[in-house]
């Protein structure tokens, strides 16, 4: 006697494939006979009524409010910035850390206390950890950078 070709693997395998072509054709002959089919487009299509609510009857054209927009309050650019005040860019601070050799460091701020990055190219005088000076800020890819920094007399 010769063994079977199938294994039992083979055997759930097929079992499976059967139940599955037999559910889909299940599902599809309730799909035809079902009570969904025979619905028209309006019984289908849902609306939205002035607060924002799903309703199923349509909005009645005699009741909607139609609020008059006047022609020059429509924007259709993005609108300028407004001048700022001309804040005094001068600042006050002191060196908290400066590398000769990197070429950085930072100053703590007299006003914010918050501490901005200062690249050699920023200078103008030499300057060396625990100097007073003045400086302007410009905005850097990470932040805050102070320029045109002067020793304070």
């Amino acid at each position: 006697m010769g063994r079977s070709q199938q294994s039992f693997n083979k055997k759930e395998n097929e079992k499976k494939k059967r139940k599955k072509k037999l559910d889909k054709e299940k599902k599809r002959e309730e799909r035809q006979s079902g009570p969904e089919k025979g619905k028209s487009l309006d019984d289908m299509i849902a609306y939205v009524d002035e607060h924002g609510n799903i309703t199923d009857t349509p909005p009645d054209p005699a009741e909607r409010k139609k609020n008059e927009i006047e022609l020059d309050d429509i924007m259709i650019n993005v609108p300028k910035k407004e001048e700022l005040e001309e804040v005094d860019k001068v600042r006050l601070g002191t060196i908290t850390f400066f590398n000769d050799s990197k070429g950085y460091g930072f100053i703590k701020d007299l006003n914010t206390q918050e501490s901005i990055f200062v690249h050699i190219n920023g200078l103008i005088d030499q300057v060396k950890e625990g100097n007073k000076v003045s400086f302007e800020t410009e905005r850097g890819h990470k932040g805050l950078n102070a320029i045109k920094v002067k020793l304070e007399k």
